[in-house]
């Protein structure tokens, strides 16, 4: 009841030979040129004017920007003691495996 029907194999009916393949040469046609592209023409002054920072902005971009490294630094040093607890026991599951077998062994 629970032993899977496996699908019976199709035997081959007889030789395979590869399909042959026909080459037909082909006409290149000669494209029409293009033309040059027009002059690029230079940018109109902008209407807005040119950001200026304060000392107030600049403090908030330098206190984000801190932010945002402590953030990434926190994440990256957990991440990296993830991985070290890890590998740590995996390393004492090999050394309590290892003695046990070891000590199978020697009775």
């Amino acid at each position: 009841m629970l032993r899977p029907k496996l699908p019976a194999m199709p035997q081959p009916t007889g030789t395979a030979t590869p399909p042959t393949v026909v080459v037909e040469p082909t006409t290149i046609t000669p494209g029409t040129p293009t033309p040059p592209p027009a002059p690029f023409a230079p940018a109109l002054a902008s209407p807005q004017p040119p950001v200026q920072l304060t000392p107030g902005t600049a403090l908030a971009l330098v206190g984000g920007g801190t932010a945002v490294v402590l953030v990434v630094g926190a994440v990256l040093v957990s991440m990296l003691l993830a991985v070290a607890v890890t590998a740590t026991s995996v390393a004492v599951c090999a050394v309590v495996l290892r003695s046990l077998l070891n000590s199978e062994r020697k009775r």
